[in-house]
């Protein structure tokens, strides 16, 4: 919530893709992923291409 708090976008990132590695499911991963996509996205970070891969690979994204 710090992150958020502090619009740190490039800590969301990071943190998303955390809590996706960390899921228990795959639409909880998923959920997360998505986000850190999002937040990559607006921020053109590096690991942009490699989240929507991730979410390629589950069949969220084409």
């Amino acid at each position: 919530m710090a992150a958020h708090d502090r619009d740190d976008t490039s800590s969301l990132v990071d943190l998303y893709n955390e809590a996706a590695n960390a899921a228990s499911c795959e639409d909880a991963s998923a959920f997360y992923l998505t986000q850190a996509y999002i937040y990559a996205l607006d921020l053109g970070h590096r690991n942009a291409k490699h989240l929507r891969k991730r979410l390629v690979k589950l069949g969220r994204e084409e």
